[in-house]
């Protein structure tokens, strides 16, 4: 087969491909990748591949297509939760997003910094007034993986390799959560122990935290909200346990709950983590996330970050301040392979984002869309449970809840399929996930829906169940 140039690709051209290789004394490319790479995992025939379009604009047309077979939150009403979710985006997010000084600082020194090293700091002074705590660093990539380092750090700090998790914590974020307690390349493997919980309220079960919390124990995780929407009422039972145990304390918890529930910081937790979506980042098919963590500013906390940390600090200018890193020398960017732990590409970008949209709620915002999401919620779920057939789970939630289906004899994947058909994204199915649940969707209520969206949602179920 001939061997041609892909229009795509630099250096593509076989000519220039074969002197880079003998100039390098390679083979050929796959040798270049063969101590990273499995022999198992290689694809042992040619890739099936559409021929490449020349033209720039037949290729937009071409993925253009392919894109417009996707149903988006646009043109059908959602009510998918789970981990990211439909809030609001103020146009003003948008354009600071879009601005060169932030697009495209990927990284780089001092010298390329044009404000973004504020704009880290501005992220990371506002999440912590939200969750009520001092130090936080630039985001990671999602609450699963903040989750991940959270709990190291925990294990690092008391020295202890058992983290206790709510059995009810999403299955994803476990996955993430578990990759990171079991790392293959670095050192420290962590036991992970699941806690009961409440099938009734979706709140920890404490009888069974008491019997698996031990002397071994490096932390105790848990969520408010939970991953099923309710709001975790036991927070100072629960950290009291953890610390009389001699366990840190760590929170996950959507910061868009916080105008109107308290900061984790007033029951009991040491590191709080969670995800920033909810603050005006778009969800981009599922992908516009980023994780945080926080904690108190001592120097046992600080000094067990993975992230960068942005301070400020005086210059000899008298009246102006400086942006730069702190403790540098602890990432590994810097200490490589004798860093505490990994730390990669970040989602600043998605911080910027999110500080814009704290800076421009303000405390009352926050409390203003908090309050929209609990009453526009509980009358969703007071609302659909009078669907003869339908119950709406957990009296105390935020704004996702458990819609199960069971008494109407029906299957929550057939119900959705009919949803969709009548323009409408049902609740996450979770009867797999948790099967004590039955046929339960995890429905998710936010700011976005209105009375009219609500309604309109009852009617077409109780049409499908009818």
């Amino acid at each position: 087969m001939e061997k041609k140039s892909h229009p795509y690709i630099p250096n593509s051209v076989p000519e220039v491909k074969a002197e880079m290789l003998r100039v390098i004394g390679a083979a050929n490319a796959e040798a270049l990748y063969a101590d990273m790479i499995p022999d198992h995992l290689l694809l042992k025939r040619r890739m099936n591949l559409p021929e490449p379009f020349p033209a720039e604009h037949d290729l937009r047309k071409h993925v253009a297509g392919i894109l417009n077979k996707n149903s988006t939150c646009d043109d059908t009403l959602s009510f998918l939760g789970g981990g990211c979710w439909n809030h609001f985006v103020p146009q003003v997010c948008d354009e600071i997003a879009h601005r060169s000084e932030f697009l495209t600082a990927y990284s780089g020194g001092y010298y390329s910094d044009l404000g973004r090293f504020q704009a880290n700091w501005e992220f990371q002074s506002l999440i912590c007034e939200l969750v009520g705590m001092e130090v936080s660093g630039i985001p990671t990539y999602d609450w699963g993986s903040a989750a991940g380092n959270a709990v190291r750090m925990a294990s690092r700090l008391t020295r202890r390799n058992e983290i206790l998790v709510p059995a009810h914590m999403s299955p994803a974020r476990l996955s993430v959560l578990t990759n990171f307690c079991n790392p293959t390349e670095m050192p420290g493997a962590l036991k992970i122990n699941k806690v009961a919980y409440n099938q009734e309220t979706g709140t920890l079960d404490l009888k069974d935290l008491r019997m698996k919390i031990t002397g071994k124990s490096a932390c105790v995780y848990f969520e408010n909200p939970g991953y099923l929407g309710a709001i975790e009422d036991q927070g100072d039972e629960i950290a009291d346990l953890a610390h009389k145990a001699g366990a840190e304390v760590v929170v996950g918890v959507d910061p868009i709950s916080l105008g109107v529930l308290a900061p984790p910081s007033e029951y009991g937790a040491d590191i709080v983590c969670g995800e920033v979506q909810p603050l005006g980042v778009h969800m981009t098919a599922g992908g516009g996330l980023a994780g945080f963590i926080a904690s108190r500013d001592e120097e046992r906390y600080v000094a067990e970050y993975p992230l960068r940390l942005i301070s400020i600090t005086n210059t000899i200018v008298e009246g102006e301040y400086a942006f730069g890193q702190a403790k540098y020398e602890r990432t590994s960017y810097m200490s490589r392979e004798k860093a505490k732990d990994w730390v990669g590409t970040t989602t600043a970008l998605h911080g910027i984002i999110a500080a814009v949209y704290m800076s421009l709620l303000g405390p009352e915002g926050m409390k203003d869309v908090g309050e929209a999401i609990l009453h526009k919620s509980h009358y969703a779920a007071e609302k659909l449970a009078e669907i003869k057939g339908v119950e709406a789970r957990f009296p105390g939630f935020f704004k996702e809840f458990p819609l199960n289906v069971d008494a109407a004899g029906k299957k929550v994947r057939y119900v959705n399929k009919a949803l969709l058909k009548r323009g409408i994204f049902g609740g996450k199915d979770i009867s797999r996930e948790f099967p004590e649940l039955g046929q339960s969707a995890l429905t998710c209520i936010t700011e976005v829906h209105s009375k009219a969206d609500i309604d309109r949602f009852a009617a077409e179920l109780e049409a499908i169940l009818r």
